[in-house]
């Protein structure tokens, strides 16, 4: 009886997302809704946009699928909020985690498509990767305690030519933090969310940008940077400037690193013995370059916890180097500093919910022309994976011959509880009407051809920043 109610309840929460994304959907919202169906119900990896037109799902023919998805509607702050309130995973002691990161669209041969960027991808061997255009898309999402595969997305924002990588993931963490608040997920007493991103990401700078927000960052420092401690405490007789940084901490020399405020030893099941060592208020040097360049008054002092991690293996031949990481937070202890370096970790499942998006559902397979489509596509596909998500627990494991054992609920990967989805979808509510006939345009008379050719984009960005002081007396902080 009980299972019968659990089952019930994510049936009846899935059956509200999929009515309210419905409503999300201002144009075209029957092709558009119908296609997000055939995505999580087709057989086997989307390979190609118009066989999604062949799926029973989809009851519409591939001419109205593309005329959804060219001239539909999504309107996307609505869809964000219906995400963001769906029920979401947590942490050590109830805390939300939220991980950023870019997944690049390639499309090279795309001249007509403009606000392409230059994206970097990684290439097999040292030294090989790679600038290709492409749409990079900054993606956040909730991240779960332990190895999983599993994430809840719950923002996309394209990054275009005009755009600085900090200043947007600032303006994006802080409208999902502030959704977040707003439905009801964190309230004044909960422990502060947990930010974490890899090192493409300023922490410092968004430290000072989110300021404001109950957020902690967490980011990854090369192993070549150099903090400063705060500087020694000032005597009654002397005189001169006040010093605002003390001494180096230079990560490449373990001489000029101080006892450690804590030192925590942890044995894992896939890197060995982990030793996690953290020091207190370090900070970087800020200097008036970059976005600190048009900086009003003194340059501010963040200060962070240091965390040197050293694993005795990791995964293949690789040999194991220390990572580095900086925390915003200042009075961890030792149990928080061992759960700060195992969210870490965490962050690498957002590289399994990309490898999802492109190559189950198909993410990167439609060759569009406008950004916007790009756009639209796209969050079609972050509403399904929030079905994906509510339907973990209620849909039944369809096995292959081949495969192992049937898999507990809770051990689902995302594609195994696709494969599963058909068989729960007439359960829950269809909003889509049934299609008009109709029939297809004239088209382009025979023998004629297009004289208003598409304009050709060069990709890169548009406008160039002034990245440093005018003033040398003002270059350092």
């Amino acid at each position: 009886m009980l299972h019968n109610d659990r089952r019930d309840d994510a049936l009846g929460e899935l059956a509200r997302f999929r009515h309210e994304l419905y409503g999300c959907l201002t144009a075209r919202a029957d092709a558009l809704f119908e296609l997000c169906d055939a995505v999580l119900c087709a057989d086997g990896p989307v390979t190609s946009l118009v066989e999604l037109s062949l799926a029973a799902e989809h009851r519409r023919g591939h001419g109205a699928l593309y005329d959804g998805v060219n001239q539909g509607q999504v309107d996307v702050d609505r869809l964000r909020n219906v995400v963001v309130s769906q029920s979401i995973p947590r942490c050590f002691g109830g805390r939300i985690v939220l991980g950023i990161d870019v997944s690049n669209w390639l499309r090279p041969d795309a001249v007509t498509s403009p606000d392409r960027l230059f994206c970097h991808t990684y290439a097999r061997g040292k030294g090989k990767a790679q600038m290709i255009p492409g749409w990079p898309y900054s993606f956040v999402a909730v991240l779960e305690r332990g190895r999983t595969s599993w994430t809840a997305i719950l923002d996309a924002r394209r990054v275009g030519p005009d755009d600085e990588g900090t200043a947007v993931a600032a303006a994006q963490l802080r409208v999902v933090v502030e959704q977040l608040i707003a439905a009801g997920h964190w309230k004044d007493g909960d422990p502060r969310i947990w930010i974490v991103g890899d090192s493409g990401y300023d922490g410092p700078r968004l430290v000072f940008l989110l300021a404001d927000l109950p957020v902690d960052l967490l980011v990854r420092l090369r192993s070549d940077r150099v903090l400063a401690f705060p500087p020694p405490p000032r005597g009654p007789a002397t005189v001169g400037r006040t010093l605002r940084h003390g001494e180096d901490f230079t990560f490449s020399k373990p001489w000029s690193w101080p006892e450690p405020a804590h030192e925590t030893t942890t044995e894992t099941s896939r890197y060995g013995t982990a030793v996690a060592r953290s020091w207190y208020r370090l900070h970087p040097r800020l200097t008036r370059r970059g976005e600190w360049a048009g900086h009003e008054g003194d340059l501010p002092i963040i200060e962070g916890t240091v965390i040197r991690l050293q694993v005795d293996r990791l995964p293949g031949d690789g040999a194991p180097t220390p990572l580095w990481l900086w925390f915003s937070g200042t009075g961890t202890d030792a149990e928080m500093v061992d759960q700060v370096w195992q969210m870490f970790l965490r962050r690498f499942d957002l590289e399994h919910t990309f490898r999802f998006l492109k190559q189950t559902l198909g993410w990167t397979k439609p060759r569009l022309r406008t950004p916007a489509t790009a756009d639209r596509w796209t969050w079609l596909l972050i509403a399904a994976c929030t079905q994906l998500r509510l339907t973990r627990s209620v849909v039944e494991d369809l096995r292959r011959p081949w495969e192992k054992t049937p898999t507990t609920p809770d051990r689902l990967t995302p594609a195994r509880v696709r494969r599963g989805f058909r068989n729960t979808r007439p359960a829950t509510t269809l909003p889509a009407s049934a299609p008009k006939p109709s029939r297809p345009g004239p088209g382009r008379p025979p023998g004629s051809r297009n004289t208003r050719k598409a304009p050709h984009h060069n990709p890169g960005k548009n406008t160039k920043t002034d990245t440093t002081a005018k003033d040398p007396k003002k270059q350092t902080g």
